[in-house]
């Protein structure tokens, strides 16, 4: 049996990747096959090498026509999974089948999300789309290609893919590169940046921004978040388009910069100065005094209405000025367009003060909202942003301090005591405790020396440390932390979505009653004056800044705060689904237990004394990964016996392994190895919670090793919790039911699923979902993926392992079970705020609509129903912040 790796070059579509992958395995010579899309590798696992990598190729090119293939060890094969054993994972699952290998199963991509697709892929490829549910694609695909769309769940995807992806549901992160941030698409050779925006303070303008950017000819892609100031362009060509893109959004926000990477990285982050927007406040106000003190003392009308008009000037000319330059490009019905209308309305119908009145508590609410929006930003982004400024680098004896981003792979930078470790590397001198809480939570320091990894983000709390970088500040976990986070943003929830549709409708009903309203009763009535300044209120009342703002900004701190606990949430759609999840499916081993096994009992049949019946299973699982596996490998070891050569080794996959050792042909698995190959097992006593793994020789057996797991500390009181807020555990896994069901009633799980084989595991997580409602799956992220996929919502628990964050809608970097209720409580405050922001904004606005109509409300009150109403939305929108974890 070969294990060989093959290289695809010019692979730029995950989706297809996981085609490729699944008609390699369909070959007959190729008994197993996984695709790292990551590594553009794909590992076969094959009894005929020879040819192989042309028909790979052929196959290949039939998804992506410019796709090489070669063999990365030039033709080499042999040797066995475990030296690939990071992404090769070949468990046995006559154990536990809780850790599967995230490629046993046909890779169809089947997706069962509560995702909204309202935008497309773009990576330009044919993709059979089977998702489990009922999609919402509003947008056509921007690839060229044809696409089968073959929907059964309700999905709702409304940033476009156009990496491939999203097709997957991997959910891959699209990093903010420090040296220009750059991600390949497969949409034309495009390629993914991230701008910068400065002077946009308007959240219903930057979704009008991002839809006009997106109907732009050369971007394929835009997605405008207004909670971290980015807008994300996927383009074939980037040059001179920052110039293009700020000419189409200054036609909707006159003084917007936006800036491209390579200009933001020069340029220092702009600080925010206030000063000129109060001053003008302070001057607009002495003018409206002025005006209102002439008035009440009898002074002749022109000399009080210069006084409102110098007033009216200072506060308003800004806003009527972009009132005016918006309609000449056919853009009405925003903010400066109704105040302005509004005010000079106020004007011609003799209420002078009023309209300057208006103007400046517009201007002051705008002034509050800005810095409450400003503010709730940094709050969120500081608690997030580890990323180191300068590095102490160490060079010919010297030591100089340099930007972070310029350390390089392979430098030596020197950390000392009380530094946050900068960037991922290895300690070359030294030894010191790490705080390692801001990266895994865990609050214990953490012993290293020299030969061991270290996490950018950890504190180095003792000794000084000098140490080797692995990897540049881009890739380092402190940005990978930082973009899970931003990127989280960029992935807006279906509320928002609804949202931001709901306020293009309802500004143009309300202008219309507005009209409706000056016009038909006065009529009626003769009363003009009455009915215009009626309608000029509902004008004011119109904008719906506090909707649109409101929304996206309570998921954006909800996503902020879920990371300072240690939890990463792939996108504020994943926030909003775990809200409405009824069911929590969770995988045994590393996730209820701590995955580390180790042997219990040994009980040799009649022939055998227990030093044999190890050494000949250990033999058979010399070349395991699997942790049960690995644990009778390590006991042989710890027990000093001398292991023999195995040969002819053969998995039957979900049951065991059959191998050769000296001449005796050997089976070492579980019950169902020993059935299929008839072998009599004779009455044994039961083991409890214990894993089982039988061993036989030459068809009879020969004994069996007893395994056990510990349940983690957190477990009871985490499903517990889980129960009080009504949402049902239930544990996957491919452990015989006895013990299985052991581990759940020592831990409290409420719904058993026992002896699953690796294709078992989607099929019950979606009779999970029929029984309960919307599940949560949680795994360890790397093994899997295709449940993880499979759930409205996939978490992986972990330490921030690479291959974790990138597999799951959600990650527990912490590992502990208790992560999972927090997130649960989390999200369901989130959605709460969210849903109170809109009922707040729309009550209030209907109510003062209301007493327009009846001639209770002035404009002093439909100033307040904007802007007031939106500041409030802001600060409910932030609270989650302060909230007690």
């Amino acid at each position: 049996m070969a294990n060989k790796v093959y290289i695809m070059e010019n692979l730029g579509c995950a989706h297809c990747a996981g085609k490729i992958e699944a008609e390699v395995r369909k070959l007959p010579q190729v008994q197993e096959a996984v695709m790292v899309f990551e590594t553009k590798q794909l590992r076969v696992k094959t009894e005929q090498p020879e040819g192989l990598e042309q028909t790979i190729e052929t196959i290949a090119q039939s998804y992506e026509p410019d796709v090489t293939v070669h063999d990365r060890d030039g033709g080499k094969s042999g040797g066995h999974h475990h030296h690939d054993h990071e992404h090769e994972h070949e468990h046995h699952h006559h154990h536990d089948h809780d850790a599967d290998c995230c490629c046993g199963h046909d890779h169809e991509h089947e997706h069962h999300h509560h995702h909204d697709h309202d935008a497309d892929c773009c990576c330009g490829h044919d993709h059979e789309h089977e998702h489990h549910h009922h999609h919402d694609h509003d947008a056509d695909c921007c690839c060229g290609h044809d696409h089968e769309h073959e929907h059964h769940h309700h999905h709702d995807h409304d940033a476009d893919c156009c990496c491939g992806h999203d097709h997957e549901h991997e959910h891959h992160h699209h990093h903010e590169e420090q040296e220009p941030p750059l991600q390949r698409s497969a949409t034309t050779g495009g390629t993914t940046k991230i701008y910068r925006l400065e002077n946009l303070d308007c959240a219903n303008c930057g979704a009008k921004i991002e839809s006009r950017i997106n109907a732009m000819d050369g971007v394929s892609d835009a997605v405008l978040t207004f909670a971290t100031m980015q807008l994300r362009v996927t383009a074939p060509d980037h040059n001179g388009l920052a110039e293009k893109m700020m000419q189409t959004a200054r036609a909707v926000e006159p003084d917007i910069a936006i800036i491209s990477p390579e200009e933001a990285k020069k340029a220092p982050k702009k600080e925010e100065s206030n000063k000129k927007a109060i001053a003008q406040l302070i001057l607009g106000a002495v003018c409206m005094a002025l005006g209102l003190a002439l008035s009440h003392f009898g002074a002749p009308m022109p000399a009080y209405l210069a006084a409102y008009l110098i007033g009216y000037v200072i506060l308003g000319r800004e806003v009527v000025w972009t009132a005016v330059r918006n309609l000449t490009s056919g853009h009405v019905f925003d903010e400066n367009f109704l105040m302005s209308v509004a005010t000079i309305g106020a004007f011609l119908v003799g209420d002078f003060a009023e309209a300057v009145g208006v103007m400046l508590f517009f201007q002051i609410g705008e002034l509050f909202e800005h810095i409450a929006v400003e503010k709730s930003r940094s709050q969120i982004m500081d608690a997030v942003d580890m990323r180191p400024e300068t590095v102490q680098w160490e060079h010919d004896g010297k030591i100089e301090t340099i930007p972070a981003e310029e350390a390089e792979v392979e430098d030596i930078l020197v950390v000392r005591p009380g530094d946050r470790i900068p960037l991922d590397g290895v300690v070359v001198e030294g030894e010191s405790f790490l705080d390692t809480s801001a990266v895994t939570g865990e609050p214990v320091p953490v012993r290293v020396q020299k030969g061991d990894e270290l996490v950018s983000g950890c504190v180095n709390t003792s000794g000084l440390l000098r140490m080797q970088v692995t990897k540049p500040l881009s890739e380092s976990m402190v940005t990978r932390i930082l973009d899970a986070v931003e990127n989280a943003a960029a992935s807006k929830p279906k509320i928002d979505r609804f949202i931001t549709k709901f306020a293009r409708v309802y500004t143009p009903i309300v202008v219309a009653i507005a009209v409706l309203t000056a016009v038909i009763p006065s009529l009626v009535t003769g009363n003009w004056m009455h009915w215009i300044y009626t309608a000029l209120t509902f004008l004011v009342i119109s904008c719906p800044c506090a909707l649109v703002l409101s929304v996206p900004l309570a998921y954006f701190a909800g996503i902020g705060t879920a990371s300072k606990s240690n939890i990463l949430f792939k996108g504020g759609i994943s926030l909003e689904a775990l809200a409405d999840v009824k069911a929590v499916a969770l995988d045994k081993t590393g996730t209820i237990t701590k995955g580390t096994f180790t042997v219990t009992a040994l009980e040799p049949a009649e022939g055998l004394n227990e030093q044999e019946l190890l050494q000949l299973a250990a033999a058979c699982e010399t070349s395991s990964t699997h942790p049960i596996g690995v644990s009778i490998v390590t006991e042989a070891g710890e027990r000093g016996l001398d292991v023999p050569q195995p040969h002819d080794i053969k998995e039957v996959a979900g049951h065991g392994i059959c191998a050769v050792v000296d001449g005796a042909q050997l089976l070492c698995g579980g019950k169902k190895l020993m059935d299929s190959y008839h072998v009599e097992l004779p009455q044994l006593s039961a083991v409890g919670g214990a894993t089982v793994v039988y061993l036989a020789r030459d068809g009879k057996f020969a004994g069996r090793i007893c395994i056990s797991d510990t349940i983690k500390e957190d477990a009871v009181a985490a499903l517990a919790k889980m129960k009080q807020q009504g949402v049902v555990s239930a544990m996957l896994t491919g452990d015989a039911q006895e013990s299985a069901a052991a581990i759940a009633a020592e831990a409290g799980v409420q719904d058993i699923h026992a002896q699953l084989l690796p294709q078992d595991k989607v099929s019950c997580l979606q009779n999970i979902r029929e029984k309960y409602g919307p599940v949560m799956f949680v795994g360890d992220g790397i093994n899997d993926a295709p449940v993880l996929a499979g759930a409205d919502v996939g978490a992986a628990m972990g330490t921030g392992a690479d291959a974790a964050i990138e597999a799951a809608d959600v990650v527990f970097m912490t590992g502990e079970l208790s992560a999972i209720p927090k997130a649960i409580a989390l999200a369901k405050k989130t959605a709460r705020i969210a849903k109170q922001n809109i009922v707040f904004a729309l009550v209030i606005k209907i109510a003062v609509m209301i007493l327009g109509l009846l001639g209770i409300a002035s404009m002093w009150l439909a100033v307040f129903a904007d802007t007031g109403v939106a500041i409030l939305c802001v600060l409910n929108s932030i609270r989650t912040l302060y909230s007690k974890q």
